[in-house]
């Protein structure tokens, strides 16, 4: 130590004399010789050094050189827990899953057939190919699965030769996708789906990666079978039963309710679509309204083919809305200016197709009133009335529950 301080106090200044002026000077001085004297530190093959910060690089450097040799020669020296241990660790804690568990998982490797996933367990698990996806596929990174994702999958089974668990992402999509469907019928929304085959009863499309049926009499166009495949249908769901693994959609209802003008009496363009024995098929905008041989002209049709044919453009007034089932009446008895005109004169017809549509609507507003007038008059004192079922009530300024049946409503008189 003594030589220590011969060779710091050799970098020290000669003594300055005690002059008044110099005191404080030599004051500061053995206070920074104490100072150094107390932080140096000898280790063993570094040279002295001059100051506290030049000590300290060095003695971390000599800390660094020896661990990175402990790190070399006694890697597991100091450690409570060794590779023995945790081989024994995972035997005796290794995950019991039982089939239906949902467990997360790693994917580390993709092949043709499937996906392998880290699921912490002692053996890793398997995806299959037809397990990754609700949809058909044929490599599994076409679903996203791929190397480093993560992902939550359900146990379906065992794999006998090695006992590693088989894996599916599909059972939680299905469980989804119902689940959707059921939503979107509870909200009544409007669907898209793609016809992708047909049978004897119908098509069969896919909504939500779930196989749906529509059944002919639920489809508005009158295409046949064929000329539906590949294309796409507005829907609305009728039937959603995961237990049945049935799920009933309707092309009808979805057209019926999307069509805004459809209000009773009102006048719609439309195209003759189909002939038959009993009437015409009209398509008014996407949905086919039935234009019945009773409803065509006052006079006698005996022969439709005489008074329409298929490609025909004509304008018919909404008699009936059925959004139920889908279902349309129509009528051009309606329209007739004169009985007959739609026979001898359909231009007529057509021309005087508004002004008709709204005199007919005219007559129906004339006959609610009437008909609500005929209910007040059994109670006006009392504020009372009977219901269409016979039931007093208040009085209200609403139209009968039942309604009326506008195709017994009179015509006008031409004259």
């Amino acid at each position: 130590m003594a030589s220590l301080s011969h060779q710091i106090s050799g970098l020290i200044s000669p003594q300055i004399s005690t002059t008044k002026s110099s005191k404080k000077m030599q004051k500061r001085i053995q206070q920074k010789r104490k100072v150094i004297i107390k932080s140096a530190v000898i280790i063993p093959g570094v040279p002295a050094v001059k100051d506290s910060t030049t000590i300290e690089r060095a003695r971390l450097k000599e800390m660094f050189k020896n661990a990175y040799e402990r790190c070399h020669t006694t890697p597991m020296d100091g450690l409570a827990f060794n590779l023995h241990d945790f081989h024994a660790a995972l035997e005796k804690y290794d995950f019991n899953y039982e089939l239906g568990t949902k467990v997360k998982g790693t994917v580390f490797r993709t092949d043709d057939n499937g996906a392998l996933v880290d699921i912490m367990a002692k053996s890793s698990a398997y995806l299959p190919l037809q397990e990754a996806s609700i949809h058909d596929i044929n490599h599994v990174e076409e679903a996203g699965i791929v190397p480093g994702i993560r992902e939550e999958f359900v146990v379906i089974g065992v794999n006998e030769s090695d006992d590693s668990l088989v894996l599916s992402l599909r059972t939680i999509q299905y469980e989804l996708a119902w689940e959707r469907c059921r939503q979107l019928q509870a909200e009544d929304v409007v669907v898209k789906g793609k016809v992708v085959s047909a049978n004897n009863g119908g098509v069969v499309t896919v909504i939500e990666g779930l196989r749906g049926f529509i059944p002919f009499s639920q489809i508005s166009t009158k295409l046949s079978a064929e000329d539906l495949l590949e294309k796409e249908l507005p829907l609305k769901f009728v039937e959603v039963d995961e237990e049945q693994s049935k799920l009933v959609l309707s092309n009808r209802k979805a057209m019926a309710d999307s069509q805004a003008q459809l209000g009773i009496g009102s006048v719609v363009l439309g195209t003759v679509q189909i002939m038959k024995p009993y009437g015409a098929f009209i398509d008014i905008g996407g949905i086919n309204g039935l234009l019945h041989i009773s409803q065509i002209s006052h006079a006698r049709v005996s022969d439709m083919e005489r008074v329409l044919q298929p490609g025909d453009i004509l304008k018919v007034m909404i008699l009936r809305h059925d959004r139920e089932r889908g279902r349309v009446s129509l009528s051009t008895k309606k329209l007739e200016p004169t009985p007959g005109d739609m026979i001898h004169n359909p231009k007529l017809v057509f021309e005087k197709a508004e002004e008709m549509a709204l005199a007919f609507r005219q007559r129906i507003a004339q006959a609610e009133a009437m008909a609500r007038a005929d209910l007040v008059r059994f109670q006006p004192e009392s504020g009372s009335t009977l219901s269409s079922d016979g039931i007093l009530g208040p009085l209200t300024s609403d139209s009968p529950s039942t309604g009326l049946d506008l195709r017994d409503i009179p015509t006008v008189d031409s004259s």
